[in-house]
């Protein structure tokens, strides 16, 4: 709300918006001149009147002997403390461009950070390339980018995506992206799925000089707001606790970097130990060079493992210490010493069998987690006591919900047993055996030429997928997919695989999570300046922050001026 103030006995004129704020006061000499002063005021209510009134705070002196500079310095110190949008039309003032009218400003220092990172990968290139004998009338580069920057920075639907270029996003393309040129271009990046990923994955292999020899590979799904089963949206195991909903499964393969190597979309009822003959064979015509697979226990089966060292490759997988394979009970059986590798890790070598059946095992322990594990347990006891105290004498009565409850239950249920009188107790051969399994797990592996430090370490990085598809679904927002078509699903999916790509390269580059990149970087705004003889496009000054992730990435930062256009 802006108001003029007067007092003309005074000759006061005071212009402000409701709150602190500048003005001047001008004063008539007795020779006729008139005398104009700076002063900082604000507004308060007369308690006789009920109007507000002006109260000056503070004087700064004659306007035609003001230290401006002064002036100057603090209103940028001030800038600090608005939005951007605020702080380019002060910047504007204080240069002198009082003339200029400010229209609006939109973040620019992700989509430039992102953008840069895209080149830097030779993503144009592979897209242009594949585009070479199709004739398209709009940049589908750009709107591939255009997705990819979006889910990076502002995950929305496909439509929000079109109003996000147009007026909440800098991105810096140079034609118009609308709605149908995003699904066409997604339609299009799914044509060339496999190239795409290959050239991508080998591209950046090359820029940072990755060694890949592990290789990563586990598996989460993702529901559909849909309940229509169709295609690859089927029921199945929801890693999501949503049963209720069609799913899909994401197969992802990353480098011990955490860098993601290649993303597979299957039905939604896929197991995880059939996934692994079709993920070894995707990837077999990569030509990648000695490789060792890194999978849970849940990959782990005798035909995964022949699967794995086929063409020479190995794995490394975590196996089930609670059943009853004759190799798994020998080999915690074993009575070696352990050897420590590291805090909280010590490490035992076993070999189990000879010949064909020979293979080796790792067990691992972790004194810290030992420790937790028997606390967990005390409680646990402590609460089955509780328990049996409340049902009272159970001899000769017929089973209550109560204590079949007690009986099925996950945890719980594994520490009791029934007598023949139908009490329950407490198993102590139980306890007695969770007790050797404290803080140990227990792993495989085909490489002989890996010593158990580097299986267990190598091991322990299978949390880099774990990471991975968290970012997906968090901050890149890959769930829950509105998509009907099957193509449109797995398009969606390699939109959210370059996206973490780009974003992982930046932390592993800054040593900062994407999190804090992003929130630096879109603070740096581009605003838009026009007046009767032009329009100009003119950056925020670049914060330190802004300037250190810039430079450990090795990208120069936006132009001051980015676009001068003057009236004719």
């Amino acid at each position: 709300m802006r108001i003029n103030y007067y007092i003309l006995t005074n000759l006061v004129e005071y212009d402000f918006i409701i709150g602190m704020y500048a003005g001047t006061i001008s004063r008539k000499n007795k020779d006729g001149s008139v005398t104009t002063y700076v002063q900082l005021a604000h507004n308060i209510r007369d308690p006789e009147s009920g109007f507000a009134r002006a109260q000056v705070l503070y004087t700064f002196g004659r306007a035609d002997s003001l230290d401006v500079e002064a002036l100057r310095r603090l209103v940028r110190s001030l800038c600090r403390f608005i939005s951007p949008e605020d702080a380019l039309a002060a910047q504007a003032s204080l240069n002198g461009a009082t003339f200029l009218k400010f229209i609006r400003s939109a973040p620019q220092g992700g989509a430039h950070l992102l953008r840069r990172l895209w080149e830097r990968l030779g993503l144009e290139n592979v897209l242009r390339k594949a585009q070479e004998k199709r004739e398209f009338v709009y940049a589908v580069e750009w709107a591939v980018f255009a997705m990819v920057a979006n889910r990076a920075l502002a995950p929305d639907s496909k439509r929000g995506v079109e109003d996000w270029v147009r007026e909440d996003v800098a991105l810096g393309n140079p034609e118009p992206i609308s709605l149908q040129h995003l699904y066409r271009a997604m339609d299009f990046l799914l044509e060339h799925e496999e190239q795409i990923q290959r050239e991508v994955f080998f591209a950046t292999a090359d820029l940072f000089n990755l060694e890949v020899d592990l290789l990563f590979f586990d598996t989460t799904t993702t529901y559909l707001e849909s309940e229509e089963e169709e295609g690859l949206r089927q029921l199945g195991h929801s890693k999501d606790k949503r049963p209720d909903l069609p799913q899909v499964v994401i197969g992802l393969a990353v480098t011990k970097e955490g860098l993601p190597v290649r993303s597979w979309v299957l039905p939604g009822n896929t197991q995880d130990m059939t996934t692994v003959e079709r993920i070894k064979k995707d990837l077999l015509g990569w030509k990648l060079s000695r490789c060792v697979w890194v999978m849970d226990r849940g990959m782990n089966s005798y035909k995964n493992r022949i699967a794995l060292q086929s063409a020479g490759g190995h794995y490394i997988l975590g196996e089930k210490l609670r059943d009853n394979q004759e190799a798994h009970q020998e080999a915690l059986s074993f009575k070696g010493r352990y050897k420590k590798v590291r805090e909280n890790l010590e490490v035992k070598e076993i070999v189990v069998g000879n010949g064909e059946r020979r293979r080796r095992f790792v067990l691992v322990f972790n004194p810290e987690q030992a420790k937790k594990d028997k606390a967990t347990r005390e409680k646990t006891l402590q609460r089955i006591g509780e328990e049996i105290a409340a049902l009272g004498d159970q001899t000769g009565k017929a089973h209550t919900k109560a204590v079949c409850g007690l009986l099925s239950h996950r945890t719980m249920g594994r520490y009791l047993r029934q007598t023949k009188s139908g009490n329950l107790r407490i198993n102590q051969a139980k306890i007695h055996e969770e007790e050797t399994l404290d803080g140990k797990y227990l792993l495989s592996t085909s490489d002989d030429t890996l010593s158990p430090e580097d299986v267990a370490l190598g091991y322990k990085q299978l949390m880099e997928v774990e990471r991975a598809f968290r970012t997906l679904k968090t901050t890149l927002e890959l769930r829950p997919l509105y998509h009907r078509k099957d193509e449109r699903i797995r398009a969606h999916v390699l939109l959210c695989h370059l996206a973490l790509l780009l974003a992982r390269i930046a932390e592993r580059e800054t040593g900062m999570s994407w999190d804090t990149i992003r929130s630096h970087m879109e603070r740096m705004h581009l605003g838009e300046f026009s007046s009767k003889d032009g329009r100009i496009l003119q950056r925020t000054e670049l914060t330190p922050e802004q300037s250190n992730i810039l430079k450990k990435l090795e990208i120069a930062a936006p132009p001051a001026f980015s676009k001068v256009s003057l009236s004719t």
